[in-house]
This record gives C-alpha cells, sequence and structure tokens, in this order.
C-alpha cells in the first residue's frame, strides 16, 4: 500500500483545470497514492459568475466537489495544483485559497511535502509557463519539494509540454490524447517521489 496521500487542488473557469485535474487524480490513484480532489472557493461575484452560460455550467457541474481546508493540507504529503494563466501568473481564486495558508506555513506543516504543477491559457504563449514558475516560487517559501516532470519520458516532445509542468493551450477544443497521457505521466512522476520522501 503506498504511502502517498495526494491532494489534487485546482481552480477551473470553463472546465479544462478541472479536467486536467480529474485526469491527475485517476492517474494517481492507480499509482497507488489515496487522493482528494479538491476545489478551490469561487472569488468572483455570483452575479459574474451566473451571467456567463459557461462559466455558470462549469460551477453547477462541479458544485459537488468539495473545496480544500488546512485540515487537508495537513493530512496530504503530496500535492498537486492546477489553474489557469491570469496576466501571467495563476487565477486570483487560488492565490486566494494559498494566501489563506500562513498558519500552516508558519508551523511548518508545509515543508517536505513534494508537489507539482499544471496551467493553461487561451494560446500558448499566454502565461503558462510563467503561471507555474511562480506557484514554484510559493513553494520554495514553504519548503516544499518541487516534482517537475522536466524532459523524463518523450511524451513530452509530442504533447508540446514544458519541463516545469504541463501546460494546455485551452482554446475551446478538447485536451488531446497526448496531453492527457503527459498529465498522467507528471502525476505518477509525483507520486513516486512523494513515496521515497515518506519512506
Amino acid at each position: 500500500m503506498s504511502k502517498v496521500r495526494l491532494a489534487v487542488i485546482y481552480y477551473s473557469t470553463y472546465g479544462t483545470n478541472h479536467q486536467m485535474a480529474e485526469i491527475a487524480t485517476e492517474a494517481a490513484r492507480a499509482a497507488g497514492a489515496e487522493v482528494r480532489l479538491l476545489k478551490v472557493a469561487e472569488t468572483a461575484p455570483e452575479t459574474t459568475v451566473m451571467g456567463q452560460p459557461a462559466w455558470k455550467a462549469q460551477a453547477e457541474r462541479t458544485a459537488h466537489i468539495p473545496s480544500p481546508t488546512n485540515a487537508d493540507l495537513e493530512w496530504a504529503n503530496a500535492f498537486l495544483f492546477s489553474a489557469p494563466t491570469r496576466y501571467g501568473v495563476s487565477a486570483s481564486q487560488l492565490r486566494a485559497f494559498i494566501d489563506t495558508l500562513g498558519p500552516l506555513w508558519l508551523a511548518g506543516k508545509l515543508s517536505n511535502k513534494a508537489v507539482s504543477a499544471m496551467s493553461s491559457a487561451q494560446n500558448p504563449h499566454g502565461g503558462q509557463e510563467s503561471t507555474i514558475l511562480g506557484l514554484y516560487t510559493t513553494m520554495m517559501h514553504w519548503g516544499a519539494i518541487i516534482v517537475t516532470p522536466g524532459y523524463t519520458d518523450p511524451i513530452f516532445y509530442k504533447a508540446g509540454g514544458n519541463p516545469y509542468g504541463v501546460s494546455v493551450t485551452a482554446n475551446g477544443e478538447p485536451i488531446n490524447d497526448d496531453v492527457k497521457e503527459a498529465i498522467r505521466v507528471q502525476a505518477r512522476r509525483l507520486v513516486t517521489f512523494a513515496e521515497k520522501i515518506a519512506s
């Protein structure tokens, strides 16, 4: 039985990062990890969300997914974050959640845990890499152990990914099979290293 307790924490406006998080969750469970799929709370005004049909549909479709709590982050010994890019940094909903973690960070309860990140943007140069790197900067402050996919598998050349974490061009098209496999590889790699750290 794996010792890995993975929290997959995501934010998704229209569904891309939700799908990425679901794929990663399935792959991590298949690799033996105990996984909690968690969606950070919406901070946009309800009138804004309800006023955009695609945003409203995604909110309703995922209403059953719980939001992460400090207890979830204490429970986990590994984290996978996924959020879209907003002006070259992660969506404010995820940042707002991260900003609540000060007490856990201060108590050292986020340190020495394996972590990885993924993102998306509307176009290939819309800030996907800087979003992931920005998340890693925060996680370095935590003392977490960053686990990137690197170019450790040929799929990252086929998927057009980068060595920091899977990033998707969210242009309304479904996530293709190569990108799905890249997400699975990243999730399995995270579980492998989380297992080593937990041993």
